[in-house]
């Protein structure tokens, strides 16, 4: 549970020019997760002790921090992200805060899961950022309130624990513990800024919420679905097809690369559970020169099970949703939409129920999990 790489200490003070020039970030293996903590999923930031400078609510903003060097306001210098004001000591004997102290807020995950890393991003924090952080999850049903969160019967388990960070970095931390969290409790020490914090991981849904519902997207990342893999992803990721709703705006979906070849471009997706699928959406909102022209997809059933055609090669017209009744239901662990030659489509649904084997097996894995 350490950062890699390790950033430490202060950045050189903004100089003028790009202010991501010198900014210091890494390819963690983990972000392949989706982000949990994503305010599509139904993230929140619901509480913190302090906020003087700058809202907690940007910790989560979906775009990189902004930078604005002559952007000032009554309270100092405006922040894109999280930023406390300076912890002072007890008295003029003492001025500096104790080890102890440290400022919190707490985040409620858009959606349960296993958490594989952390980044905790301090873009544009050169100097005011923490000295170091730490990181707690926990688990709580329903839609627990913050004073809830902090009474003393909730369990806390550390995933990241108290790690020195750098100023105008992204620090990332892999985290080991195999529980499904709820909630993030993100600690500050002393005090400072963070810019933003993405929250990696495996979505673990309800069974008896997935149990009531029956009929569902079975391959929504709400709902346990993920991207397994993607033949391109030069402008966008794949998981943007099986997020909730519908795609707002062009970068909101999928799209490749223009191809020079005779090949074309695909996703193969992990769907919730094995399941029985009825009808499948492909929307291409916002995708108008640049939507795929025609889209096939196949389910397969088990690792190594055969890819089975459920709906054949079809036509794709520009921003618009495509539905698809199955003549006969079609029983899968997983999925692959091809689409021809390239392009892109915004959505993915694929609408159906677990059978008696998937539902065992996400309650199993549930329980296991400490759900």
């Amino acid at each position: 549970m350490t950062a890699i790489p390790s950033f430490t200490g202060d950045a050189n003070p903004y100089g003028g020019g790009d202010p991501y020039a010198d900014y210091r970030t890494a390819d963690f293996p983990f972000t392949q997760y989706a982000n949990l903590a994503d305010r599509r999923l139904g993230a929140g930031v619901i509480a913190a002790n302090d906020e003087f400078f700058a809202q907690r609510e940007n910790l989560l903003v979906p775009e990189r921090a902004e930078f604005d060097p002559e952007h000032f306001g009554h309270k100092g210098k405006i922040m894109d992200g999280w930023e406390t004001r300076r912890r002072r000591g007890a008295s003029s004997e003492h001025p500096w805060p104790t080890a102890e102290d440290h400022d919190w807020a707490l985040v409620r995950l858009g959606a349960p899961g296993v958490i594989r890393g952390i980044v905790v991003d301090t873009a544009h924090f050169r100097g005011n950022y923490p000295q170091a952080v730490s990181v707690e999850g926990a688990s709580v049903p329903g839609s627990p309130s913050p004073e809830e969160l902090l009474g003393d019967d909730v369990k806390w388990t550390t995933l990241v624990p108290r790690t020195p960070i750098g100023g105008h970095a992204a620090n990332g931390f892999a985290v080991q513990a195999e529980q499904r969290f709820t909630h993030l409790r993100v600690n500050q020490h002393p005090d400072g800024g963070i810019a933003r914090l993405r929250v990696h991981g495996e979505v673990v849904p309800d069974p008896e919420w997935l149990s009531v519902l029956g009929t569902f997207d079975v391959v929504a990342l709400e709902n346990g679905g993920q991207v397994e893999n993607a033949s391109n992803l030069f402008y966008s990721p794949a998981t943007n097809t099986i997020q909730p709703g519908r795609s707002r705006k062009m970068d909101d979906g999928w799209e490749t690369r223009r191809r020079r070849d005779r090949g074309n471009d695909w996703i193969s997706y992990r769907l919730v559970a094995q399941s029985l699928i009825r009808a499948v959406e492909i929307d291409t909102a916002y995708l108008k020169g640049n939507s795929a022209g025609w889209a096939s997809v196949s389910v397969k059933d088990g690792e190594d099970g055969e890819w089975t055609e459920i709906l054949p090669r079809t036509r794709l017209q520009p921003d618009t949703n495509h539905r698809f009744v199955l003549p006969a239901p079609a029983v899968g662990t997983h999925a692959r939409v091809d689409i021809f030659p390239d392009g892109g489509i915004s959505r993915l649904r694929l609408h159906g129920s677990l059978t008696g084997q998937g539902t065992a097996g996400i309650a199993a894995r549930h329980q296991e999990l400490g759900g």
